[in-house]
């Protein structure tokens, strides 16, 4: 399945598409286990150029990291550093709410890989698959979200750190089976380590089966994204 998705994604977006990435708990490292010493956002960025990352208790040392990868609960301060220190939520009562709603739960194995998907062989132990898109790639990526599913958050945003929404999300939805998908990465913190004209789309791993068999009858092989991959890939002269 792996194959036949990358060559249809392939066809779909054009080479200059970064390759999506698959990521996982496992009780397995996919890579040695290496210091992260900021955010991190970038090394996942990095998975695209092919390296695999391995996320533990042990490297992730930023406090909301390690509770959206859910190595570890949340710290006091967490609720403070959000509301007084970022200012994303108006009171610590209100950051601390809205992050005990997500309903977030120890993970019970001690690794989370990242590695991008030409890389794989089987899908076993993923629980999102992530793509990093600009504006034109977004727009194909929640076309194909949209064409099976009439769902008002069949592609959803929502307030959350750029870890909580390539990972939390993903991994929260596969728990009940659901079918959005999250578009991610307007952490004002975040974004500096990513290029700047990108978001995040997660497709958690139970809704992308699903989508994996409609990518080929949806409207990425229409004509007006067909236009939209050439910009993608630089071959128009000017923008549309």
């Amino acid at each position: 399945m792996i194959e036949t998705f990358l060559q249809q994604y392939v066809e779909a977006f054009g080479p200059s598409a970064p390759l999506p990435v698959a990521f996982g708990y496992s009780h397995t490292a996919a890579t040695e286990v290496k210091k992260i010493p900021h955010c991190m956002v970038g090394a996942i960025r990095k998975v695209c150029q092919g390296e695999p990352l391995t996320l533990s208790a042990d490297n992730v040392l930023c406090g909301g990291g390690s509770l959206y990868t859910a190595f570890a609960p949340m710290q006091e301060r967490i609720p403070t550093f959000v509301s007084e220190t970022e200012h994303y939520k108006r009171t610590r009562e209100e950051a601390r709410a809205y992050i005990t709603s997500i309903g977030i739960t120890l993970a019970d194995k001690p690794y989370l890989n990242f590695q991008r998907m030409d890389k794989l062989s089987t899908l076993n132990e993923v629980e999102g698959i992530l793509f990093f898109a600009n504006p034109d790639i977004l727009s194909g990526l929640c076309a194909w979200a949209f064409y099976d599913n009439n769902a008002h958050d069949a592609v959803s945003t929502r307030f959350a750190s750029g870890c909580c929404s390539i990972v939390t999300f993903a991994v929260q939805e596969n728990k009940r089976n659901g079918r959005s998908c999250f578009i991610g990465l307007l952490d004002p913190s975040a974004r500096p380590l990513i290029p700047a004209n990108e978001l995040t789309f997660t497709i958690p791993a139970c809704r992308f089966r699903e989508m994996v068999e409609t990518l080929p009858h949806s409207a990425l092989f229409q004509k007006a994204c067909s236009i939209v991959r050439k910009r993608i890939n630089g071959e128009l002269r000017k923008e549309m």
